[in-house]
């Protein structure tokens, strides 16, 4: 079963994961602590603007991953933009209340969540997860039987997703007929769950007992992929400095809105 798109590899996919992964984590607190719309919607450009041009997949692709993001926006924007709360109303209608206050405050909120998006698809879309889980082993000194744990997990996933297509389809060979109402969970738990469980507990059981005869779980080990650190991690930091340093002045000296603080 294919669960993986095709791309290719660009500068960002040789970017060392660990490093990625303790990047991107930073990136997400600062946000946090941005309260200027103005500042908050040029961030918006800056993982944009790698998405689109430095993840190796198609236009297309990227297109359609866009989609639900942009449905986070305009949802996590008119939450806050109806049902807020201001001073200087400027529309009102039942419980619906619009004021200045509240649609800068949902419009910074809306770009928050797509910056966050953003950056995880970046993530997402430029990292290997066995080289993340080799990098976090080598950099971060996880230990190796929870990293490989994890990439084990990863590979039996897609296993699981065919077993239960192939369940499903045994089923309709059989004829079994669905319930109704309440009766249809409980008998989807039996027809399903079960089964389902009961095959994921021997496998994981027979996994545990190979990776303890195989010792995986001694730090002294060699590694078939061996992660560094390179001059790509300079360049991605040098990029992300420059650009919310360009965010903040473009911000602060040529501003869109009035506000300056959601807060206030």
């Amino acid at each position: 079963m294919q669960w993986t798109l095709q791309y290719e590899e660009t500068w960002l996919h040789r970017l060392n994961p660990a490093f990625k992964l303790v990047f991107f984590l930073s990136l997400f607190l600062t946000l946090l602590f941005v309260h200027n719309p103005n500042v908050m919607s040029n961030l918006t450009f800056v993982p944009f603007i790698l998405v689109l041009f430095s993840t190796g997949h198609r236009r297309i692709v990227i297109a359609l991953l866009l989609i639900p993001f942009l449905l986070l926006f305009f949802s996590s924007a008119s939450s806050m933009m109806f049902f807020g709360q201001g001073s200087t109303t400027w529309w009102r209608w039942g419980i619906v209340h619009i004021t200045e206050e509240s649609f800068f405050r949902g419009l910074h909120i809306g770009f928050r969540a797509l910056n966050f998006a953003l950056l995880g698809l970046l993530f997402a879309l430029t990292t290997r997860p066995v080289f993340l889980f080799y990098s976090l082993i080598q950099q971060l000194k996880v230990p190796p039987r929870f990293a490989y744990s994890f990439m084990a997990a990863v590979r039996i996933l897609p296993v699981m997703v065919e077993e239960f297509q192939q369940l499903r389809a045994a089923l309709l060979i059989r004829g079994v007929k669905k319930k109704k109402g309440l009766r249809r969970v409980t008998q989807s738990i039996m027809l399903y769950a079960v089964p389902l469980l009961s095959q994921s507990i021997r496998r994981a059981h027979r996994i545990a007992v190979a990776m303890e005869a195989k010792q995986f779980n001694n730090k002294e080990r060699t590694y078939y992929y061996k992660q560094t650190f390179s001059k790509v991690d300079i360049y991605f930091v040098l990029y992300i400095i420059a650009g919310f340093s360009l965010s903040y002045w473009i911000g602060y000296t040529f501003p869109y809105f009035e506000i300056t603080d959601v807060r206030n």
